[in-house]
């Protein structure tokens, strides 16, 4: 793996992932910058968020950390996870065709989606998801978050 994402901000953006799928339905983010003390993640987008949208999409985020929800990785024969899910992104990997089976990271039953990085064992660990700031341009949501 050639990131080294920390395990707490990781989960915490498939949660924040899995919470503009859900709330605006909008793809994941196609671009994200994972770091310890400070993330971001960019969405195609259609407009800014409003700032009741923010502390809606913070607050949900943080429910799901708040229960606990167990975090576990299982390698799945890629025919089940093309059924399950877009793995738009994967397609794209130079070996996508030679793939037997795929890592599929699940945050109890918010959250499944292909990853190799390092995760929680549960949501509790992440702490409080905070959004810092939001910015809109050209297409472009994007969302900074950290940590407390």
């Amino acid at each position: 793996m050639s990131k080294q994402y920390d395990p707490k901000m990781h989960s915490a953006e498939h949660l924040l992932n899995q919470t503009m799928v859900s709330k605006f339905k909008c793809d994941r983010c196609f671009s994200a910058h994972i770091n310890k003390k400070k993330s971001k993640c960019d969405y195609h987008f259609d407009r800014p968020l409003a700032d009741v949208e923010v502390d809606a999409l913070q607050q949900t985020v943080n429910e799901q950390i708040q229960k606990d929800l167990p975090v576990t990785a299982e390698q799945m024969p890629i025919t089940k996870a093309k059924e399950i899910l877009t793995i738009k992104r994967l397609q794209r990997l130079p070996n996508f065709d030679d793939l037997k089976t795929i890592r599929m990271v699940r945050i109890g039953d918010y959250d499944v989606c292909p990853c190799i990085g390092p995760h929680v064992d549960s949501t509790k660990e992440i702490g409080q998801f905070k959004i810092t700031t939001t910015g809109f341009e050209e297409g472009v949501l994007r969302i900074r978050f950290r940590l407390k």
